[in-house]
């Protein structure tokens, strides 16, 4: 049996053991996947006495995904780009890092037919979350991506990386002056008692928007966007999905099939 583990602090809320242990079961993949609690400032250490073990690879949640790209051999692309890793595998004296979560944020995108090929597209927020999904978004070919941001340089710095990409970065005031076919919340507007950064008329019935938290009830930018009759309204539950079956394909080199699980995930937050 091999053996995988989710790191962060805190990681009580993981919804990744359950996730693993069903793709596991669904493609008869002989692993046991567990959560771990990492200490601040023994990342590393915890880490190599699992390798040690045996272990064959972990995915990293918050606050240790800078701390999991320092110590990798080796970076994917994706991962290069968001200057951080989710995804770590451990295979012949290395370790291997990915990020997984904008290939689970357009995966769910595709699944739900929301258009991204010559779009026009606003992400929301300049931090990790976002920095993690951009490529992925430019693999789709959109009109245009635009990264709006309190801190516009944050959003420059991002935008600076993808040179001849059809993407820009602006202030929230200077976005609510375009049109976008699809907005992506990635910032915590809200779930901190900030409000949402973008005006309501920005939103309209032909606008897709997404979330990428999720809860019980709806974000509040989603509450926005259902008051203004936006075209589509999604959570982030697929992206969270989405993520985890790329890591299991990464490590098992067997894609699972996502909606059963995210059915189930469904039905356990809606109780």
């Amino acid at each position: 049996m091999d053996h995988y583990l989710v790191y962060g602090n805190p990681i009580k809320q993981s919804k990744s053991p359950f996730i693993h242990t069903a793709f596991a079961k669904e493609t008869n993949q002989n692993i046991e996947y567990k959560s771990q609690l990492a200490e601040l400032g023994e990342f590393e250490q915890t880490v190599k006495l699992f390798i040690k073990g045996g272990g064959k690879g972990a995915n990293v949640t918050a606050p240790f995904k800078e701390e999991a790209m320092a110590m990798c051999d080796e970076l994917s692309e994706h991962a290069q780009f968001s200057g951080a890793v989710n995804t770590l595998t451990f295979k012949n004296g290395k370790i291997y890092g990915d990020t997984t979560d904008g290939v689970g944020l357009v995966s769910d995108l595709l699944s739900q037919n929301v258009q991204l090929e010559n779009s026009r597209i606003l992400l929301l927020g300049a931090g990790g979350a976002s920095k993690g999904v951009v490529l992925p978004l430019l693999h789709q070919k959109p009109k245009h991506l635009t990264i709006a941001n309190r801190t516009v340089s944050k959003a420059e710095t991002i935008a600076q990386q993808y040179a001849n990409q059809p993407i820009t970065a602006m202030s929230f005031e200077d976005a609510n002056k375009q049109e976008f076919d699809l907005i992506i919340n990635a910032t915590s507007a809200g779930l901190t008692g900030n409000g949402v950064p973008i005006s309501e008329t920005l939103i309209s019935n032909n606008t897709a928007c997404y979330d990428m938290t999720y809860g019980k009830s709806l974000t509040p930018f989603l509450q926005m966007a259902t008051k203004q009759n936006a075209k589509q309204i999604i959570d982030g539950l697929g992206m969270l999905v989405g993520q985890a079956a790329e890591s299991f394909y990464l490590w098992r080199g067997v894609r699972p099939e996502t909606s059963k699980v995210l059915n189930e995930l469904r039905k356990e937050l809606n109780q």
